[in-house]
Order: structure tokens, then C-alpha cells, then sequence
């Protein structure tokens, strides 16, 4: 168990759809500590396994007093309510932009142990949920802006201090990054 780099973007690997986890051993329950521990460490909302370099869909997260993980999550939306809110991401460090989410959010998925659970969400959580499982999916939150928003955050993203190098983040983050 330990903490791990967390990529940043340009690595590939974010742009990777994730493999479904099929064996629920020893090797996933290291795997979800570590994502626990360097989420921990990053101070910030979700990691998801890619951005540690790991193919795999699993995902940690941590909003107000809502800790877990999830493997090989699923989701489903109750309803067509949205949110806009400011979103930033531990692999876009000091980026931080406006993009809009569906405001409720269920995930069915499994532990670390092939057990099923289920994980609703609303508002922040639910956001996070959705950024998580992107990311198990190739996709990135800018993917998720509108034009001109985009067009602002690739900017930012250009002129930022960071390489695009598997490194550490040289920011702490906040509660409300993902």
C-alpha cells in the first residue's frame, strides 16, 4: 500500500477506457487502498484508477463525511435534474471550471470482495460519481465543458506550470476537486 503518482493530463492512460475488474483478490484490495491513501494524501474528492496508472474501473472517494469505493461502477439517473458547479480534477492541477452534471446520481456496483453495493448521490457526491466513472471511461471533465469554457480551460491548461509528466501534483487540493 502507498501512495502513487497521480498522472496528469497528456498521459494516455486518461484517455484509456478502463477493463471491468474480473478478479476480486488480493491485488484489487491493494489496489483500492493505494487509490485511498493517495486520494487521501491529494486531499481531493475522487481518484479513479487510471490516474494512477492503473486500466482498471475502480474508483475512491471522499465527499463531506461519504468515504468508499467503487468497482466496475454502473450508473443510472432517477431523474433529468442538472447542477452547474465549478469541478477540477488531482490529474489538472489549479484548474478549475463550470461544467454541468446531473444533480442525482445512482451507481450499483461491487466491493473489493465481489459483493454488490449500491451508491446515491445528490449535489456534490453525485457529482463526483459522474467524474469518477468518466474517467474509467476515457473522458475528462473538459470533455464535459462547453465551448467557450473549453476553450478557456485549454488555455489555462497551456500556460500552466506542469508538464504533463506522470508526477506528483505540486498543488494540495481542496474538498471539491475530483
Amino acid at each position: 500500500m502507498a501512495i502513487r503518482p497521480v498522472r496528469l493530463f497528456g498521459d494516455p492512460i486518461l484517455r484509456t477506457v478502463a477493463d471491468p475488474v474480473t478478479d476480486f483478490d488480493k491485488q484489487l484490495r491493494n489496489l483500492v487502498k493505494d487509490l485511498t491513501q493517495t486520494l487521501d494524501d491529494a486531499q481531493g474528492a475522487g481518484l479513479a484508477a487510471p490516474q494512477i496508472g492503473v486500466g482498471l474501473r475502480v474508483f475512491a472517494y471522499v465527499v463531506g463525511s461519504e468515504r468508499g469505493y467503487l468497482v466496475n461502477p454502473e450508473l443510472s439517473f432517477p431523474d433529468d435534474e442538472e447542477q452547474d458547479g465549478e469541478e477540477g480534477c488531482l490529474s489538472f492541477p489549479g484548474i478549475y471550471y463550470d461544467v454541468k452534471r446531473r444533480l442525482n446520481t445512482v451507481a450499483r456496483g461491487f466491493t473489493d470482495r465481489g459483493d454488490p453495493v449500491q451508491l446515491v448521490g445528490t449535489d456534490v457526491l453525485a457529482r463526483c460519481i459522474q467524474h469518477e466513472t468518466d474517467h474509467l471511461d476515457g473522458v475528462l471533465f473538459i470533455d464535459r465543458m462547453d465551448v467557450a469554457t473549453r476553450k478557456q480551460a485549454m488555455k489555462a491548461i497551456r500556460e500552466a506550470n506542469w508538464d504533463g509528466a506522470v508526477k506528483l501534483s505540486p498543488h494540495r487540493m481542496s474538498d471539491r476537486i475530483f
